[in-house]
């Protein structure tokens, strides 16, 4: 271990990496319970997601740890899980469509391969780079403003009204008022930096609505969607249930091309910025970044996160990335893939543990969904608002047509297209890079197919 991981020209040990690998397990765990939560709205058993969530984690992190040797650990990415289930797979199948997860996780899969190709290059950093900053962060604000509104409606804290389009749920419904409680728990716990915050509040969060049914506030109704909180423990719950291993869907791919690009594109760009700053964020808070700010094995460890996402792709979960709460393990000492492999064989044996996180409800869950929101809001201060108009409109119609069309994909969409159009309106149709010009006009072309009802939406 030491002379593979090179433990002593990092100025680390065994123990400071291996304390580090459990602090990022325990920050980044949580994705084990919420992502079960959001991708069963696609259609997908939990219990298959739960196995297919901690396998892919656990191999992609191994890739990290052995190929990149970087104290980063990935798992299915909050953010493109919610557009997975909500954007992709809820619309088609209210449009009639059959076992929609089976086309996203096909677009997952192409968006993998896209990326390993991408990796080998320096195109992907070039990618990134050549969009506009403003559009950056207001994809990211953006997308934590969608998963701020999948988690009130979740709660039942936000409902759907026919007068005011939206309207404040019941107040005096247990999971209403304990999501609340969730929220302010784990802001209290983040502000006396408590390891694993998010954590424990779904977990503190879930063993306060155990005691609301003990006590008969919480009213078991399986018809209205409320099952009981307290796990089953039988000798067969504990045998992982098998994932939903290469269940795509080419046919439909070859007949809605345009749809499945924009689809995949949509993917492709969320996981992009979100891969790549991450790494850069976890690197310079561990000083591995060189003299000239730039991540030494950049090609290793973005190639981990592709392979990963084609892992996951194939065992039936959305795309999975490099955690930003990797930054927990790196402020505790970790900067090896030590760390990395410690966290990886955690989420090994997470998975023999699933009747605990499958137990876990919704409305426990969603205070972990408002606080990540609340992280990638705060983008938002990054954002210029007097310069460019082209800078400033794209970033605001991001932000607000993710929430407000409920679509991470029209938020980009949206952005990406006023931004070109108001560059050329303004005559500064040179400042156009090749990148935007490109997904304009994949855009435009499903902006057409939507005018024209061409699709399953």
């Amino acid at each position: 271990m030491e002379k593979f991981f090179k433990l002593k020209e990092h100025q680390t040990d065994k123990r400071t990496e291996i304390t580090a690998g459990i602090t990022t397990f325990l920050s980044m765990v949580y994705i084990l319970a919420v992502n079960p939560n959001i991708l069963s709205a696609s259609g997908l058993d939990s219990a298959a997601v739960f196995t297919a969530t901690a396998v892919s984690a656990a191999f992609a992190t191994l890739i990290m740890a052995f190929y990149a040797n970087y104290p980063v650990a990935l798992a299915s990415g909050m953010g493109l899980n919610a557009y997975f289930a909500y954007s992709v797979c809820v619309p088609m199948a209210q449009a009639g469509i059959k076992d929609p997860y089976q086309i996203a996780l096909t677009a997952v899969l192409v968006e993998g391969i896209v990326f390993v190709l991408l990796s080998l290059t320096n195109f992907r950093e070039k990618l990134v780079n050549d969009v506009p900053a403003n559009l950056k962060y207001g994809i990211t604000a953006g997308i934590g403003f969608f998963i701020v509104i999948v988690a009130l409606k979740g709660a039942g804290i936000v409902v759907s009204d026919p007068s005011t389009v939206v309207a404040m749920g019941d107040v005096a419904k247990p999971e209403f008022v304990l999501a609340i409680v969730g929220f302010l728990i784990i802001a209290i716990l983040d502000h006396y930096n408590v390891k694993g915050h998010i954590l424990w509040g779904i977990l503190i969060t879930w063993c306060l609505g155990m005691v609301a049914q003990a006590i008969g506030w919480y009213q078991v109704d399986p018809k209205a969607g409320a099952y009981s909180l307290f796990p089953t423990f039988t000798a067969a719950s504990f045998i992982p249930k098998a994932p939903s291993f290469m269940a795509f869907n080419f046919k439909w791919v070859g007949k809605n091309l345009v749809e499945f690009l924009v689809i995949t594109f949509s993917f492709l760009f969320v996981d992009l910025f979100d891969t790549v700053g991450t790494l850069i964020g976890v690197a310079s808070k561990g000083n591995l970044l060189d003299e000239d700010g730039n991540l030494p094995r950049a090609k290793q460890a973005l190639l981990s996160d592709a392979i990963g996402t084609i892992a996951g792709a194939c065992l039936g979960t959305s795309t999975v990335t490099s955690f930003v709460e990797s930054t927990a393990g790196v402020a505790s000492g970790g900067r090896t893939g030590m760390t990395s492999l410690t966290t990886a064989i955690l989420f090994l044996v997470a998975i023999f543990f699933s009747p605990i996180f499958l137990a876990i409800p919704g409305f426990a869950t969603s205070p972990a969904l408002i606080y990540v929101g609340l992280l990638m809001i705060s983008s938002i201060k990054n954002m210029e608002f007097d310069k460019d108009i082209a800078d400033t409109v794209a970033g605001f119609l991001a932000i607000i047509m993710m929430p407000f069309t409920y679509s991470i994909a029209n938020g980009i969409m949206y952005g990406m297209l006023s931004w070109v159009i108001l560059k050329v309106v303004t005559g500064k149709a040179k400042q156009i890079p090749p990148v935007m010009w490109i997904s304009a006009a994949l855009f435009a072309v499903r902006f057409i197919t939507l005018i024209y009802g061409i699709g399953y939406r």
